[in-house]
């Protein structure tokens, strides 16, 4: 599939993801009227509220924006406070900007390489939801400075803030990822027609399960080793002494997490066995996805595996979430909106570790296939040479 035609569907799905999450953003205040109290609950309207005040241009409430803050020699504590409000605009307009910048590059990358035909489909709608999840995660990232500077307090515990400030508006970005991808792929799908031949790639089995494997693993690091609870926990306490940079646990957390693996000490087997069934199936989605993905690609580059393993984390975080949200049993307790409240999470722990195993699974890959190809050019030549 050419870039031309896969450019198409990939600005379609980054405009179309961009508008929900403004809109998302601008229906939040409506949450607060009365009539939305009356229809869904208290405790659920601001439950949505919660997660929509990331995407909404109007700042929230609670924030202070620096209004009490002078704006220098000669100003006024309202001028100080337009001008916070002027920062947090800019940090909004920031970040809707990242989500269309971060979305659009990729998209047409994994649309090309996993075109919408023969098969793929089901695929390709399931990767580019994830970038999607992933783009938005990304743009929250690079925006999250200037909202930290329009609180007022962006030096006081900055690394702590910013992992808040990372970890917000995730619940709303699984759902409008999800949009945006099936317009995506059904504008590619219509793009792809009388694109001719597809190539398909073939790789041999035993290649593509070892390739799968080194991923699976180095997504295992993170799970299980780094995840650990002693483990976890010194990641968690590291504090270095002073400084902006100080305390960076909470922002280690973010990026070097995909869980909390505890070990069975003071559990019966079966319990601890049904606490960690959801990472046990993030792994297994992984490892599925990696050994699926070479053959179904039209060509196993290197920036195709990483972006495929990336999605392949992220479907699989999404799919022990949704385990998870399914033996919880706490939404009759909370609201039904309470055990949705992790969905999304861990999403920069998959990027980093998706892009490892990304990497380690293409270099095994390429060297499986190559050993596979000198053996069989051995073998063939020995044959030829018989009388």
């Amino acid at each position: 599939m050419t870039y031309r035609r896969a450019a198409i569907p990939a600005l379609a799905g980054g405009l179309l993801l961009t508008a929900l999450l403004w809109w998302a953003g601008a229906s939040a205040q409506a949450l607060q009227l009365p009539g939305s109290t009356g229809v869904i609950g208290g405790r659920a309207a601001a439950e949505l509220e919660h997660w929509l005040i990331p995407w909404s241009y109007d700042p929230p409430a609670a924030l202070p924006l620096g209004a009490e803050v002078s704006g220098g020699t000669g100003d006024t504590a309202g001028t100080g406070g337009a001008r916070y409000l002027a920062l947090y605009a800019t940090g909004m307009q920031i970040r809707f900007a990242a989500v269309f910048a971060f979305f659009v590059p990729v998209a047409l990358l994994l649309i090309r390489r996993l075109p919408p035909v023969h098969g793929r489909m089901p695929a390709t709608l399931l990767v580019v939801w994830a970038w999607g999840l992933v783009a938005g995660t990304l743009a929250v990232t690079v925006s999250a400075p200037w909202l930290i500077a329009a609180d007022g307090h962006g030096s006081y515990r900055f690394l702590p803030q910013l992992a808040s400030v990372i970890s917000s508006g995730r619940q709303v970005l699984v759902v409008t990822a999800l949009v945006s991808a099936a317009v995506t792929v059904g504008v590619a799908r219509i793009t792809a027609k009388g694109a001719g031949r597809i190539p398909q790639n073939i790789v041999p089995a035993r290649a593509a399960r070892l390739a799968a494997t080194v991923g699976t693993a180095a997504v295992a690091l993170s799970l299980v080793v780094l995840s650990y609870q002693p483990v976890a926990a010194a990641l968690q306490t590291v504090s270095p002494d002073g400084g902006l940079f100080a305390e960076p646990g909470d922002l280690l957390r973010q990026w070097l997490l995909l869980g909390v693996w505890v070990s069975p000490a003071g559990l019966p087997l079966g319990d601890w066995l049904l606490h960690q069934a959801a990472d046990v199936l993030l792994l297994v989605v992984v490892w599925w996805a990696l050994r699926r993905l070479p053959a179904l690609l039209t060509r196993t580059t290197v920036p195709a595996m990483a972006a495929g393993a990336v999605c392949a984390t992220v479907l699989g975080l999404l799919a022990s979430q949704l385990l998870r949200v399914a033996t919880d049993g706490t939404g009759s307790l909370y609201g039904p909106l309470q055990p949705f409240a992790g969905i999304g999470g861990g999403v920069p722990a998959a990027l980093t570790f998706g892009l490892v195993a990304g990497v380690a699974a293409a270099a095994t890959l390429r060297l499986a296939v190559g050993r596979a190809e000198t053996a069989d050019a051995a073998a063939a030549e020995r044959s030829a040479a018989r009388p």
